[in-house]
């Protein structure tokens, strides 16, 4: 037992202080709550089993299998067959690769930042900024087909504004923007980035609202010019969403497929490998394990990066 606290009042005379109250314990969860809490975990739950890991468990099965995509009972063991494939008999794997890694760069370099200066620039209350961001938001909503025949429009070789601003339209020099293998994918990449821009805007624009403005001010105190405060102090405090970002990047980068697709169906210079997926899993040459072996090679690429920056972060912050 412990003894009860002893105090002495105004007159002096001793007075007993009762111990601290204990602690409210937890409400227990009743049926109905438990309930609730069940299928508002249990439904995404199922949602991502069925739709994503089962597909993805799938996709590793049958890499390593020979299926014509009809019956289960036509399901053959091809062992290392499809990846030998890939790897050593598919001639545009590696150009496929490269392209890949391209497009990943470009976006890295380019696109994010360009994004992320968006935000920064349409955080600062200036006059038609709801204005600004729906614009530059604008590309996210468009279809993928429409926004490669408006970039159609700008590169076609006769009629395209890029070439009537060079002064070759129409003309023996013009340039074939989408034709020629030396350019179509830089224009593909350009295209990419006017869609990829607008979406991380908006992701780092939800994130500077969320950062606290009492550390801009302490960084302002502290003598930091606006550069300083953003790169030292605003930026680093947005670390869960540079996260989703790094991620995002990623991802779109190297599932790139629909606008090189509407372009020329990924050929001639825009050979993807989600391209191959498509063309073995559902095109013409269809072949299912092939195209599970290169969605397998695909998983096991964009997993690389994604582990690495996590890790780094996740380790930084332990530190």
């Amino acid at each position: 037992m412990t003894a009860p606290l002893v105090a002495l009042g105004g007159n002096g005379a001793a007075s007993e202080v009762s111990p601290p109250a204990r602690r409210r314990r937890l409400r227990q969860l009743g049926k109905r709550d438990r309930l609730v809490l069940g299928i508002m975990v249990g439904i995404p739950t199922l949602i991502q089993l069925v739709f994503i890991w089962l597909p993805m468990l799938a996709s590793i099965g049958l890499s390593f299998a020979k299926w014509d995509g009809l019956t289960f009972g036509n399901i053959r063991p091809a062992g290392l067959a499809n990846y030998n494939f890939v790897f050593n008999q598919t001639p545009a794997f590696w150009p496929a690769v490269l392209h890949n890694i391209a497009w990943l760069a470009f976006l890295a370099i380019i696109g994010t930042p360009l994004g992320l200066l968006l935000a920064v620039l349409l955080d600062q209350k200036i006059r038609g900024s709801r204005f600004y961001q729906t614009i530059f938001f604008l590309p996210v909503m468009l279809s993928v087909a429409l926004i490669g025949i408006i970039w159609e429009l700008i590169y076609s070789q006769d009629n395209g504004l890029l070439n009537y601003v060079l002064g070759t339209a129409g003309k023996p020099g013009a340039i074939d923007w989408y034709g020629n293998s030396d350019f179509n994918l830089w224009a593909a990449l350009v295209a990419a980035t006017w869609r990829h821009a607008g979406y991380i805007m908006i992701l780092y624009l939800a994130g500077l609202k969320g950062v606290d403005p009492s550390i801009k001010e302490a960084a302002a105190l502290d003598g930091a010019n606006g550069r300083q405060a953003f790169f030292r102090v605003v930026f680093p405090s947005m670390a869960a969403t540079n996260v989703i970002i790094v991620v995002i990047t990623v991802i779109e980068s190297l599932r790139a497929f629909d606008i090189v697709y509407v372009i020329n169906r990924g050929q001639n210079g825009l050979e993807l490998l989600s391209v191959f997926v498509v063309q073995y899993l559902v095109g013409e040459t269809q072949v299912i394990g092939i195209g599970a072996a290169f969605a397998v090679v695909l998983l096991v690429i964009s997993l690389v990066p994604i582990t690495f920056y996590l890790t780094r972060t996740f380790s930084t912050k332990e530190r």
